[in-house]
């Protein structure tokens, strides 16, 4: 008798959060040493914008066994807030998004914009995401709607202005264009052209691309 073994994920919730000193930090991975143990993290540009320039950090994790195959894995994924990573796991249960697509979503929209997109049924704003299909975003939608507009997400835009202030000028719109034509999207272009262009009042367009690169590359 042969037996097969089926890969399988299993989501666990041992871990609630993580505290520590951020010892690496890249637009993808923060690591966490907490009482000796680093931490690594897989990480949304959201929450890398978040902690980026503070020694301690407090990181609420989702974790991921991966079961069967050649291979086991055990990952861990960090969220600045309570939910952004609640949001992650509704985006992980809809048919067709793994966790890649889930993070990318994350990090091209804040969980208030997201949770608006979707109460709001906005396709067009949730399809602006590389990778996300119309059919997808609808699923999405169709899903999650109910279930966003009970945990309230969509309130932080009403009661405190949501996502920052966005900067509008002719030097946003060309490094915004410059990293586009450089292949990456462009709502999270213009999201980390706007934190650049925030910390540093005043660059011009070739600095604002330059730093620019070094957060999403």
């Amino acid at each position: 008798m042969r037996f097969i073994k089926v890969s399988s994920c299993i989501r666990l919730k041992m871990i609630e959060y993580i505290k520590g000193e951020l010892a690496e930090l890249t637009p993808a991975l923060a690591v966490v040493e907490a009482a000796g143990v680093g931490y690594a993290l897989n990480i949304s540009l959201n929450t890398y914008s978040s902690i980026q320039g503070k020694k301690e950090v407090r990181l609420y994790v989702h974790e991921a066994l991966v079961t069967g195959g050649r291979d086991d894995s055990f990952t861990l994924y960090g969220f600045a807030t309570k939910k952004e990573r609640e949001l992650y796991r509704l985006l992980i249960t809809v048919s067709g998004v793994g966790a890649n697509t889930a993070r990318m979503i994350l990090s091209s929209l804040s969980a208030a914009e997201l949770g608006n997109a979707i109460a709001s049924g906005n396709d067009r704003l949730l399809k602006s995401v590389k990778g996300i299909g119309l059919k997808t975003a609808q699923r999405i939608i169709v899903d999650l709607k109910d279930k966003v507009l009970s945990l309230g997400i969509t309130q932080e835009v009403e009661a405190g202005g949501g996502a920052a202030a966005t900067v509008d000028s002719p030097v946003k719109e060309e490094a915004v264009s410059a990293l586009v034509m450089l292949g990456f999207s462009p709502a999270p272009s213009a999201k980390v052209v706007d934190q650049v262009m925030k910390d540093n009042p005043g660059i011009e367009v070739q600095q604002v691309v330059k730093l620019a690169l070094k957060m999403i590359k």
